[in-house]
């Protein structure tokens, strides 16, 4: 029986070596980003109209939105909206503790709010485990689009202490608020859920074990 030498067993994990890289290389190679339409910084609905205007909606038709809606929400969300990469929500210290993600149809994507672009996670319609996660709310497999705020709390207790978990946890009002503002304008509804098992969650959009989930945004058309 031929016996393998050192050299050659070598030389063989070396090769197993390179083909692991390469195989993760060409799939996140794979992976699509999106870059989305440039924000519109006026409408036809005034800010009053929608304050008014605004309910939470659990009824949706399977409507698409369009990649222009998709922008303006995420821009009114996170995105940029002055120098040194200010953002259209406040955040304590300028932090900037929000990650966002997007769950359609078409699969997962993380909103970079630097490059107003979006990074596919997956290609995977997640809508129904969402779903499951959510204590079964049904609208979340309907809606067109979840948009999901998670944070990274380390970013604002590094400075604040204890303190920035409350912090981090107004900011995500405040995002989530632009979002239901910015669907009004759009002719769209929306509903924030918090009824969900974190773990669930994390584990369906493959989230860092540094993000939490903080709230499901479902936005779409009334049916």
């Amino acid at each position: 029986m031929h016996k393998v030498s050192r050299v050659q067993l070598k030389v063989f994990l070396f090769f197993v070596f390179l083909f692991f890289i390469f195989t993760f290389k060409n799939k996140a190679e794979d992976m699509d980003v999106v870059k989305l339409p440039k924000p519109k910084l006026k409408s036809t609905t005034s800010l009053e109209e929608a304050i008014k205007s605004r309910r939470s909606v659990r009824s949706y038709s399977s409507k698409e939105l369009t990649l222009n809606q998709i922008s303006q929400l995420l821009w009114s969300c996170q995105g940029i909206t002055g120098g040194m990469g200010l953002r259209a929500a406040p955040s304590a210290g300028a932090l900037y503790p929000l990650e966002i993600y997007l769950a359609t149809n078409q699969g997962v994507y993380k909103y970079l709010p630097m490059k107003h672009e979006l990074k596919e996670i997956s290609r995977e319609n997640k809508k129904p485990e969402l779903t499951r996660a959510a204590w079964g709310q049904n609208f979340i497999s309907t809606v067109p689009v979840n948009i999901i705020i998670c944070a990274v709390y380390e970013r604002v207790t590094s400075r604040y202490g204890q303190r920035g978990v409350r912090y981090t946890d107004i900011e995500v009002g405040h995002a989530a608020q632009n979002i239901h503002l910015e669907a009004v304008s759009l002719g769209l509804d929306s509903v924030p859920v918090g009824a969900f098992d974190d773990k669930a969650v994390s584990d369906i959009l493959g989230l860092p074990k540094n993000e939490k989930p903080i709230y499901i945004i479902p936005v779409g058309y009334r049916r």
